[in-house]
């Protein structure tokens, strides 16, 4: 009995080494008072859920006789905002966002198990992407109150002069030429939920312990993405947006009877 104990495969030896306790001592923290900090964050300007429906034929081989289980992810190439509508921060020369197509683009991962007709075979495995894109309309702000998309337009301008000599036609040779370029945070998208609602089966019915090689899905897929912009916050009692006011040759536009222009959009 001991030599066909000892004739079995023992565990390997594994090589370990002990840990040296390490001392664990509280460090203080001295806190700084500030009034009114100015932070630099990206803001949720929207969280739309769009609904995707998408048809595709899906190719299995060998040939399946039953379907599974079916997973699926989704993977997004694109979410980008194009503004179609602006709205001028008073006192300043930028923009705010009123509305804006929203271009989203992506593919659905499927990872399909079925049964071929092997009487005992192992599951066979299909994966396959479903590429889908489209666009929605959202409109600024979501909510009362709520945030937008901020943008600086560039500025161009030029200045033309008459012919000293005359005064009666333009000098060709000479031009005053300015450029004002804004560079802006290019609003982003984020995924945060994807549910999908999905009806697989053969177009042609397959009869039972028989088998079909082609899947039709019809998917309904419900997409939940966050759309943000960095953007600097001024912290406090009615924390607010703070856009900068830069030289130009367009002044920014004052409010009706506020002859000091403000710094700030709330």
């Amino acid at each position: 009995m001991s030599e066909q104990f000892d004739s079995q495969i023992q565990p390997c030896p594994v090589t370990s080494t002990e840990q040296i306790p390490l001392t664990n001592d509280f460090t203080q923290l001295i806190a700084t008072p500030v009034t009114a900090p100015t932070i630099k964050i990206p803001v949720v300007l929207a969280e739309p859920t769009l609904q995707i429906v998408v048809e595709s034929d899906i190719t299995l081989t060998p040939a399946a006789t039953e379907i599974k289980r079916v997973k699926k992810h989704v993977f997004l190439n694109q979410v980008k905002l194009v503004p179609v509508n602006f709205a001028r921060i008073a006192g300043t020369d930028y923009f705010r966002v009123t509305r804006a197509k929203l271009f989203v683009a992506g593919h659905i991962r499927k990872n399909i198990e079925y049964a071929s007709s092997a009487c005992s075979g192992a599951l066979r495995d299909r994966i396959a992407d479903v590429p889908f894109s489209g666009f929605t309309d959202l409109t600024f702000p979501q909510t009362i109150g709520g945030s937008t998309p901020i943008l600086g337009i560039s500025e161009f301008a030029e200045a033309n002069f008459l012919n000293e000599a005359t005064q009666m036609d333009a000098r060709l040779d000479k031009a005053f030429f300015q450029n004002l370029v804004k560079y802006n945070e290019q609003p982003f998208g984020e995924l945060v939920a994807a549910n999908f609602f999905e009806l697989d089966f053969s177009p042609i019915m397959a009869a039972p312990e028989c088998t079909f090689s082609t899947l039709r899905e019809k998917i309904v897929l419900e997409l939940t993405v966050k759309v943000l912009q960095v953007q600097q916050i001024r912290l406090g009692a009615g924390s607010s947006v703070v856009t900068p006011v830069l030289p130009g040759l367009t002044p920014p536009v004052s409010p009706p009877g506020n002859p000091t222009p403000p710094s700030e959009f709330c």
